[in-house]
Formats: C-alpha cells, structure tokens, sequence
C-alpha cells in the first residue's frame, strides 16, 4: 500500500476481531518500523511497552473506562516516553558519526534540555505522536488497522506497567483486525480555514 493509500484509509477504529493474533514477525516489524520515527537529536526518547498479558490488559481496560479496544485488539502498544534520555550516555545516538560531530552534539543536547523540564516533555509528546503515526500507518499496510487512545487514567496505567518515574505516557495505540467499519468521517475542514500563508489574517 502507498502512502498516500495508507494515510486515506487509516481510521480510529473500535471494534477488533478478539481472537485475532498478530504473528511475533509482524509485532517486530512494525517495531521494527516504529524506531525510524524522528525525534529531536535523535535521542530516541520513545519507549513502547507491548501488552500481550490478558490479565494485564483487563486491568487496564478497567483503567481505561471499560473501553473494549484495549483488550480486544491484538496488541496493545503504550507510547511512553524517557524525559531524560538526553542525560543518558547521549553519545550513543550519534556512534555512527565521527568523534568531532558527535562531540558537537552531544554539548548540543545538553545545553538544549538541561534544566528545562517542560522542553523535555513536550519533546518527548512530540516524539511519540510521530511514532504513533508511523504506527498506524505501518499497521495499515501490513493490513491491520489502529486505534489511537488517551482516555485512560495514566496514574493507575503507570502503577500498572511499573512505569519508571522519569517516564511519561503519551497514549496507546492499539492494534488489529476490524470487526466492522468505522464510522463515516465526520468531515475535514476546508483547507482554507487550516492553511496560512507565512502568518495568520
């Protein structure tokens, strides 16, 4: 599937078929896609938690206000991200490259994030948002379809995945089979209400 396919067709959906299990080579390739997903530094913030635990998942249905995707689906990917993976040996994100550019940017990373808390985490929302997408648009061409989710209690959804306390979540984003078609589409506003020209009217 193109891309352009793939971006048409992905829809929000609610309803998966629940015995429907997803082979453990398709979950590592679309990981395996999931980490092209950019982020700032390539400092690779993102952490995905892949829940396959039943029991698990029921306990965070309950904390998700019973909403049926989070078991039903075939995988349940939770976006988190590493507020602090710019602190954590950040010369690794950039081993491929010479001493002297890595060096560079390394000094980069630290004078960009130290000390500023509120950058680290709206960096770490951009980047999972972007590896979100590249979920949902990978998942459609392996000919699954998603769902994007955030109502969910993310205290109680970090108690239960023993999310580390320099981590946040982000969202799910759940993964499977339809088992019907999502709503028609409500209706995307004119390009000329959404598109500026260098700065708004």
């Amino acid at each position: 599937m193109d891309v352009s396919s793939a971006i048409t067709n992905r829809r929000a959906v609610k309803h998966f078929e629940p015995n429907h299990e997803m082979a453990d080579a398709e979950i590592e390739r679309l990981m395996s896609l999931a980490i092209q997903s950019p982020t700032a530094f390539n400092i690779q913030n993102w952490r995905f938690v892949l829940v396959r635990d039943q029991e698990l998942r029921q306990k965070i249905r309950r904390a998700a206000f019973d909403q049926k995707q989070v078991t039903d689906a075939s995988l349940l990917i939770i976006m988190c991200a590493d507020l602090k993976s710019w602190d954590k040996k950040p010369e690794r994100y950039w081993r491929n490259t010479s001493p002297e550019v890595r060096d560079n940017l390394v000094g980069m990373i630290k004078n960009y994030y130290s000390h500023r808390e509120q950058v680290q985490r709206d960096e770490a929302m951009r980047s999972c948002g972007l590896a979100a997408m590249t979920i949902m648009l990978a998942a459609k061409e392996l000919g699954y379809d998603t769902c994007p989710m955030d109502g969910f209690d993310f205290d109680a959804v970090g108690q239960l995945i023993n999310l580390p306390a320099d981590h946040a979540i982000a969202m799910f984003v759940a993964v499977g089979k339809k088992a019907q078609e999502p709503r028609p589409r409500g209706g995307q506003l004119p390009l000329d209400e959404v598109v500026f020209e260098n700065r708004f009217l």
